[in-house]
């Protein structure tokens, strides 16, 4: 099988995610999508994260009656931080029968540089690209990287683009905020997904 990995902390997932999951797990050759849930990633602050085992909790929630989704813990026994490069190492030796691909945002491609052995990654694996709307931060980070090495990356042969993947601008943080601001996020959640952070007082 061809599986595409979908990185994140997840915190919480949201339809946004659902929603580029499905369209990638439908819309192109790839058989299923796994949400691998990162206990830390390296590029971000881990103070604002829900334990793992409840994040994981969440993405099964998302996912049960949908049998190209997945939900993997892959990464919660693996040393930390964690390096998508080892991840990939581990869970090819677990799974050598299958192939594996990535999905990112557009956002993530402009920092895939960063990431530790990442020429190493894109030889041996394809990377599936979704569109996706910059915040003005974002925006503004971009104006400092270098748009011809950027190019460059965007012409290789592993690197598909789903220009059709729906473009939605909400995102974990966005509403963790709306949450503790006592706002109705339940548009932007799954049914099973919000009513397991309102059982459980999340993020208020």
């Amino acid at each position: 099988m061809n599986i595409g990995l979908y990185f994140g902390t997840f915190n919480p997932i949201h339809v946004g995610h659902l929603v580029i999951a499905n369209y990638i797990a439908e819309q192109t050759d790839l058989d299923e999508v796994w949400f691998v849930v990162t206990p830390q990633n390296p590029l971000k602050n881990k103070k604002s994260l829900l334990k793992d085992s409840h994040r994981l909790a969440m993405v099964r929630e998302a996912v049960y009656d949908c049998p190209k989704l997945k939900a993997s813990d892959i990464e919660f026994g693996l040393s930390k931080p964690n390096y998508t490069v080892n991840t990939l190492a581990h869970i090819i030796d677990k799974y050598p029968t299958h192939s594996f691909s990535l999905i990112m945002g557009e956002d993530n491609l402009r920092n895939f540089h960063k990431w530790k052995n990442h020429e190493n990654i894109l030889e041996s694996h394809s990377i599936y690209v979704y569109p996706r709307v910059l915040t003005s931060q974002e925006e503004e980070e971009s104006k400092s990287l270098n748009n011809d090495q950027i190019d460059k990356l965007k012409a290789k042969k592993n690197i598909i683009y789903c220009d059709d993947a729906p473009v939605m601008k909400v995102s974990a943080s966005f509403i963790r905020k709306s949450i503790k601001e006592k706002k109705d996020v339940r548009f932007l959640l799954s049914e099973p997904v919000h009513k397991y952070v309102e059982e459980m007082h999340f993020y208020k």
